[in-house]
């Protein structure tokens, strides 16, 4: 049976935003940020970098876990679950949601991460080798599993609805706010924090994505290192921080007079099923989610005025996403907006969805697309009509925001092992 068949009639609206990002600690600062074209990406300063071939990430600077947890907790879990509560209390308070006066059980956390407490995994490793098993802390399990994003929300907020975390790799953010989209649909819940949180600029992880040579080595101009769509992109560079949202079914919102950002209109999910860390080189995985997340919000191609690109800045998956965009629109993609905000912000990863849903709901509201940074000459195989794709440079919106009234726009995350997310959301006039 068509997925249009099944759907039930509840609608889904998006009541609450909240961004821990390079460019600042709430969402206002961070769309602010990226209108004006503003890269948070420096010199990384959270280890010695200096043996590494990738030596630049954005970094979450000025943040203060005790703002938002108490001091005694802050030790016991990593740096993705800091963020996970900031960016909760931000979103929940911007829902304007009355907790005292809400029934808990109606209201669920689905938070996800890719990889989650990498850095406390690092550090308890390091007491192990050198102290012994003895050593090594009673919350280190705890303080380090990806579900503790949305059972530490849940807890700090007593939201006893349905909790679970999406792990996906770098569609972890879409994931998590597809399923609330769902749970919310099918009568599970009525409201739900969802996105996603990632903290792993360490060691490790920049040492393993090194090795996969998937990494800018721009160091001596880092601003200018994420450059998706660009001729001379040479890799992505690492990002940390949350974005979350707090949906909420649309007539109680109306209801309660809940500012409404826009509707959460559609998802839909696909696998490439063909390698690790490669996407199909026809973009096959690409343009099923699309057309998938179309089907569901029961949009044509003509009605969506800006696509939020995955867009990482990698040689290969940057045109793939372009020629995806191509065959999934049609003629229509020749009027369409195509930006990638982690030209700014780096590639949050797991985090990388929920951030950039965040930009999408705020870029629909306010008629305005933050640019693609740092694109100065367009790789010409995603310009060259001869070679398929043809689509024009200023249609990525290159290095200065504009301002456009906007109907619906979607936000694109793919992610390794060929697992694809993508969202529709919609203006509500």
């Amino acid at each position: 049976m068509p997925a249009a068949e099944i759907k039930t009639a509840r609608r889904v609206a998006v009541t609450g935003l909240a961004a821990i990002s390079p460019l600042g600690l709430d969402a206002a600062a961070t769309f602010a940020a990226l209108m004006d074209g503003r890269s948070g990406i420096g010199p990384i300063t959270l280890f010695d970098a200096g043996k590494f071939s990738s030596k630049i990430a954005g970094e979450v600077r000025g943040f203060d876990p005790e703002q938002w947890m108490e001091a005694r907790d802050v030790k016991k879990v990593d740096r993705f679950l800091h963020f996970a509560m900031a960016a909760a209390k931000q979103a929940i308070d911007d829902s304007r949601l009355d907790l005292e006066a809400e029934d808990r059980e109606r209201i669920g956390v689905v938070i996800g991460s890719g990889i989650g407490g990498l850095s406390l995994l690092e550090a308890q490793h390091k007491i192990l080798l050198e102290r012994g098993p003895g050593r090594i802390s009673p919350f280190f399990i705890p303080g380090m599993i990806i579900n503790m994003a949305s059972g530490m929300v849940a807890i700090a907020h007593g939201l006893k609805g349905p909790n679970c975390a999406t792990v996906t790799a770098c569609a972890t953010g879409n994931h998590a706010i597809g399923e609330a989209l769902r749970l919310i649909q099918h009568g599970d819940a009525d409201v739900v924090v969802a996105g996603g949180a990632e903290a792993v600029i360490t060691p490790l992880a920049v040492g393993g994505f090194c090795a996969l040579r998937a990494l800018s080595t721009r160091n001596d101009e880092p601003e200018r290192s994420s450059r998706p769509f660009d001729k001379n992109r040479d890799g992505f560079v690492m990002g940390e921080g949350a974005g979350l949202v707090v949906v909420e079914e649309l007539e109680r919102a109306k209801a309660r007079g809940a500012h409404i950002y826009c509707e959460l209109a559609g998802f839909g999910m696909s696998g490439d099923a063909y390698h690790m860390t490669a996407p199909c080189e026809d973009g096959d995985g690409m343009v099923r989610v699309m057309r998938a997340a179309l089907r569901d919000a029961g949009m044509q191609p003509e009605e969506i005025d800006y696509v939020n690109a995955h867009g990482t800045s990698t040689p290969t998956g940057d045109v793939i996403e372009a020629r995806a965009v191509r065959r999934a629109f049609g003629a229509a993609a020749d009027r369409l907006y195509v930006s990638s905000t982690k030209s700014m912000t780096g590639h949050l990863l797991g985090a990388a969805g929920g951030l950039e849903a965040v930009v999408t709901a705020l870029a629909l509201e306010s008629g305005k697309i933050p640019p693609t940074a740092n694109l100065d000459e367009i790789d010409p195989e995603i310009a060259d009509p001869e070679k398929g794709i043809g689509l024009a440079a200023e249609r990525f919106v290159p290095n200065k925001g504009i301002e456009v009234p906007l109907r619906a726009a979607m936000s694109n995350s793919f992610g390794f092992g060929g697992t694809n997310a993508t969202i529709i959301l919609r203006r509500l006039d």
